[in-house]
């Protein structure tokens, strides 16, 4: 089966097959089609800084004021306040008036840091998961390293929102120690995979451990340099994404993650293009809208692992 192009229109009437016939009714509460999972990344305040002692500057800049070695990149930092000042409030603004709940994946620093916007996220009854403690490069730590900065940052989370996080994000790459020690710290799921449109059960540790798989294509970063797509074409492709999906629902069950950040989608002239896309989707009926650990307690109860 072909996907979906930024060009093509994919039909929500489709007859075409589910890829995978091995995920079966039952289908989502209520009898829907496609859980739709919004992920925003929190990652403002946490990033790489010299003036926090890191050896460089974050190197993700759209500012094009790009800072090599030891110098602060001061024109980046206040591109990254933009995030947690204005872009991710007026992203909740934009959830409430749908009456949709996300998944924030957190940099702990962020939080902290952004005691605001931490209350926007708890009152609005959105789930924050783990992130890592800065936003940091996991994969080049050790076992020990790793395992640290894990339970730092779900200590610090447990501390700004009054609940520890029950699933695990990682910057850019996980270890082959991550799942693992997920799993020992009692984590309930793991995001850190692109290879299904479903949750799935891993071994890990001789036992099951869930994983709630992630998606690059309909995520916002393809707007940031260098660009994949043009804001416009982000929009239609993630609509195309939606229908398509949407449409294999009638025959089993399938789940849609759209990633988001705050000093992206947050500008004006972009989140017109989410608000669109939500609206494209509360339209239909049979349309879940759901976090992450909500997908994980529905899955484990209906799918349990053999």
């Amino acid at each position: 089966m072909s996907k979906a192009s930024a060009t093509d229109t994919a039909s929500p009437t489709s007859t075409a097959s589910p890829t995978s016939t091995a995920h079966q009714r039952p289908f989502w509460p209520n009898n829907a089609r496609i859980a739709v999972s919004l992920v925003i990344n929190v990652e403002e305040g946490a990033e790489y800084n010299p003036a926090d002692g890191d050896a460089h500057a974050d190197n993700i800049d759209e500012t094009g004021s790009m800072v090599r070695g030891g110098l602060r990149n001061v024109t980046n930092e206040t591109n990254y306040e933009y995030g947690r000042r204005v872009g991710g409030p007026r992203i909740l603004r934009l959830f409430e008036r749908y009456g949709v709940k996300a998944s924030m994946t957190a940099a702990a620093v962020a939080l902290e840091r952004s005691p605001e916007l931490t209350r926007m996220i708890v009152d609005g009854s959105h789930e924050v998961v783990g992130h890592g403690y800065k936003w940091a490069y996991q994969y080049r730590m050790d076992e020990a390293a790793e395992r640290e900065f894990i339970r730092k940052a779900a200590d610090s989370i447990a501390q700004t929102t009054g609940r520890r996080p029950q699933g695990w994000l990682c910057r850019y790459l996980s270890t082959p120690n991550t799942r693992r020690i997920l799993a020992e710290e009692g984590f309930t799921y793991h995001m850190d995979d692109a290879s299904d449109d479903m949750p799935f059960w891993d071994e890990v540790n001789g036992g099951p451990f869930l994983v709630i798989p992630y998606a690059f294509d309909t995520n916002d970063i393809k707007l940031w340099p260098p660009a994949n797509l043009g804001v416009e074409e982000w929009g239609r492709y993630a609509r195309n994404t939606f229908d398509w999906l949407y449409a294999e629902g009638a025959e089993a069950p399938r789940m849609m993650t759209v990633g988001l950040h705050q000093r992206i989608i947050g500008r004006p002239g972009r989140i017109v293009h989410l608000d669109a896309l939500l609206r494209h989707m509360v339209r239909r009926p049979g349309v879940w809208f759901a976090t992450r650990a909500e997908i994980a307690a529905w899955w484990a109860k209906q799918h349990p692992p053999a």
